[in-house]
């Protein structure tokens, strides 16, 4: 029998606002977060959140301030989502609810910011310096739990852009193993110069918007997000599900997919097949679709070998910009928003599909009944991971 996990709640923050609301409108209207000229980075485009939507860390915790942390609390607090956290809490008790979370970065921000006060200078930083609860990775797992007042297993995984979406697998292997009753997922990143400039220096960044499987696509936009879901074990009536998971690790290259898509191809067919439904019961992929050449091409691939060309396929990168470690998480809610209203989300900015891409690509937002919806999600390294999410039967 195919176990499945309910999305008991979700709550998220991205550069198209804060929740439910403020997310499908931006997604209807067709208006996108990335902008140019951000302080950072005044020549990328970039996905920023809004200051005005950030959340102050509750008291008590101040040595846990860092804008990773914040954006991490707005997305709690979005959407009613903690308030279904202290549901769980009272059906369960706060020992039994685990913490599993996914970023890339944690609050590096904040230390960039005193290693560049103390430039020249051969002073250590301020003993002070709380890098212990702000910029170490599992950092922001002590962090949710702590805001969540959660006493039950928790860790933090950093797998680059497979981070978050791996965290639904290791929530469901928690369940199983009867070692929580609920388990609070996600993944949180913030805009930081490690990643856009990094990433800029790996030359895979876009001139200007993104354009994921356009014919004229030349790279990823990075973003920042906070994204949460809440899983328990079983159905419920009226809340959509995970039904599947897959995970490989093909170690192809550092930053270059396998060509012919070999890990993300055994992570479809192993989300498919833990799910227990065929290819052809798929009714949308939110892809992965990072506007890299490379990358959209391979996925692709995926996609078509594992799924088929008829499936309709949309990438929300072009709206949100790719959130990194956040992105799994972020996506995941999305689809679950997708599987809720009714819609297959499109892929904005991409107006001439590339005549190489064999996948069915929407440029354009439909509506339309949806049963099973798969989200992917492919890292650095080849660690990649698909989810299925859908009704349950």
């Amino acid at each position: 029998m195919t176990r499945s996990y309910r999305v008991a709640g979700h709550g998220l923050v991205t550069a198209l606002g804060a929740g439910r609301e403020a997310t499908l409108a931006a997604l209807l209207g067709c208006r996108g977060g990335l902008a140019a000229g951000d302080r950072l980075a005044p020549e990328m485009y970039v996905g920023r959140v809004a200051p005005e939507l950030e959340q102050p860390v509750p008291e008590g915790l101040g040595n846990c301030d860092c804008r990773n942390h914040r954006l991490a609390e707005a997305a709690l607090r979005t959407d009613g989502f903690a308030q279904r956290v202290e549901a769980a809490v009272r059906r369960y008790g706060a020992d039994r609810i685990a913490v599993f979370v996914g970023t890339s970065t944690s609050g590096i921000r904040e230390t960039e910011q005193a290693y560049a006060a103390r430039a020249g200078s051969n002073e250590a930083l301020p003993a002070d310096f709380p890098i212990r609860t702000t910029h170490r990775i599992s950092a922001l797992a002590d962090y949710v739990a702590q805001s969540l007042g959660l006493t039950g297993t928790r860790a933090a995984t950093g797998t680059a852009c497979s981070s978050s979406a791996k965290v639904f697998a290791q929530a469901a292997r928690a369940l199983d193993a009867d070692l929580c009753d609920a388990v609070v997922v996600g993944g949180v990143d913030t805009l930081c110069m490690t990643t856009l400039h990094g990433f800029r220096s790996l030359e895979l960044t876009a001139a200007a918007h993104c354009r994921p499987f356009d014919a004229d696509r030349d790279g990823m936009a990075i973003g920042e997000a906070a994204a949460f879901a809440l899983l328990e074990r079983g159905s419920h009536s009226g809340d959509a599900a995970l039904l599947g998971y897959g995970e490989s690790s093909d170690a192809h290259h550092m930053s270059t997919p396998h060509p012919e898509a070999r890990g993300a191809r055994l992570a479809l067919r192993r989300a498919l097949t833990q799910a227990g439904i065929a290819p052809r019961s798929v009714d949308y992929v939110n892809a992965h679709g990072t506007a890299t050449r490379l990358n959209d091409r391979a996925e692709d691939l995926a996609i078509a070998g594992e799924i088929g060309t008829d499936v309709p396929v949309g990438a929300t990168k072009g709206w949100t910009g790719h959130t990194l470690g956040a992105a799994g998480a972020v996506e995941s809610v999305l689809s679950v928003l997708a599987l809720e209203e009714g819609l297959a989300f499109g892929t904005l900015h991409t107006q001439r599909v590339d005549p190489e891409v064999q996948s069915r690509i929407l440029t354009d937002t439909e509506a339309r009944p949806l049963r099973h919806v798969v989200s992917n999600s492919f890292g650095f390294g080849g660690n990649n991971c698909a989810l299925v999410f859908g009704w349950d039967a």
